[in-house]
């Protein structure tokens, strides 16, 4: 039987994340019973105090033990943690050494959403790929330059760490460890019976690109909000460059560093996020929404577009407009 820790945090964490990884392991051990197996996981969840109180006492969770009394475990689980990240280092810091040891032990671990920023600071993630909810991005990359960050991506799985996208793309995350710990034939079982999408691996159809401007330089800011207001138009980096007085090379080298994208991503970017607009909402076809936002080249279009979003444009429509179920 594989012993599972599921961590109960200090300070506000994911509910869902938790309750939902409980839920859905303990019915892996229902299906194996009727199947005439043994059960598969041993779950606990394993906090640092005997209750760990949530949504300003809303919510309490009492964990069914606490963190040292688990000395060998084979799986632990690290739900999404939310608020100043300093102080959920701070406050869970008994956790890491405690992750460290297990892992260096023959463990696995597994972050669910933002929780991979915790993983993070165990020093786990370095060097290798690591999946967090898309919004997080920007910040995760400034925080963690040392580790792949893969936005794009639902799960990572590497050496024995997994990672999974935002939200409750948790679900997949657990379907794919389900399939490596018990075979497809249950996973298959518990995706219907929860209703998951087995084998979704892309969070991309569900970025929202906002651009990147947490940062101090102001005339990457103005270029930015330049490319912003006239994407429609043919934008090219030396006519930047000319625009701002810099140099091209300063500017392709401060833009990178900037907003972590080439200037060309960003312009490429900004033109998707303005054609996925109008696909969701307006009646126009796919060519017209390609015209409108600057491209002449279908094939491009079409190239760039399944790049950034996991889908081909006319996908992407039928997708998510309710009133054009159609097909050019």
């Amino acid at each position: 039987m594989k012993h599972v820790s599921i961590l109960i945090p200090q300070g506000h964490c994911s509910l869902v994340n938790i309750e939902g990884t409980h839920q859905i392991l303990s019915e892996v051990n229902i299906l194996c019973t009727r199947m005439g197996k043994a059960p598969l996981f041993d779950i606990r969840m394993v906090g640092l105090s005997k209750e760990a109180s949530q949504r300003d006492g809303l919510f309490t969770i009492k964990p069914d033990c606490l963190l040292h009394e688990v000395v060998k475990t084979d799986l632990i689980i690290i739900p999404a943690m939310h608020g100043h990240f300093q102080k959920i280092v701070e406050n869970n810091q008994p956790f890491i050494p405690w992750i460290l040891q297990q892992y260096n032990n023959g463990a696995e671990v597994a972050s669910l959403c933002i929780g991979s920023f915790f993983l993070a600071a165990t020093g786990l993630l370095t060097g290798k790929p690591c999946a967090t909810h898309w919004r997080f991005a920007n910040e995760f990359r400034a925080m963690y330059p040392d580790v792949q960050l893969v936005d794009d991506k639902i799960i990572t799985d590497g050496e024995g760490i997994y990672t999974s996208g935002g939200a409750y793309s948790y679900l997949n995350l657990l379907v794919y460890m389900i399939e490596k710990y018990a075979g497809r034939d249950i996973a298959i079982l518990i995706a219907k019976a929860f209703m998951i999408d087995i084998d979704r691996m892309l969070q991309s159809p569900f970025i929202i690109f906002q651009g990147q401007k947490s940062h101090e330089d102001e005339t990457i800011k103005k270029a930015q909000e330049y490319i912003e207001k006239n994407f429609e138009e043919k934008i090219t980096v030396d006519q930047l460059a000319d625009t701002f007085a810099v140099g091209r090379r300063s500017l392709e080298r401060r833009f990178k560093k900037a907003t972590c994208n080439t200037v060309t991503e960003y312009i490429q970017r900004v033109k998707i996020e303005a054609a996925k607009k109008d696909l969701e909402s307006g009646r126009k076809n796919v060519l017209e929404v390609m015209y409108d936002v600057g491209y002449s080249d279908v094939k491009a279009f079409r190239s760039i577009f399944k790049k950034i979003t996991g889908l081909s444009p006319i996908e992407y429509r039928n997708k998510y407009n309710k009133e054009l179920l159609v097909i050019d």
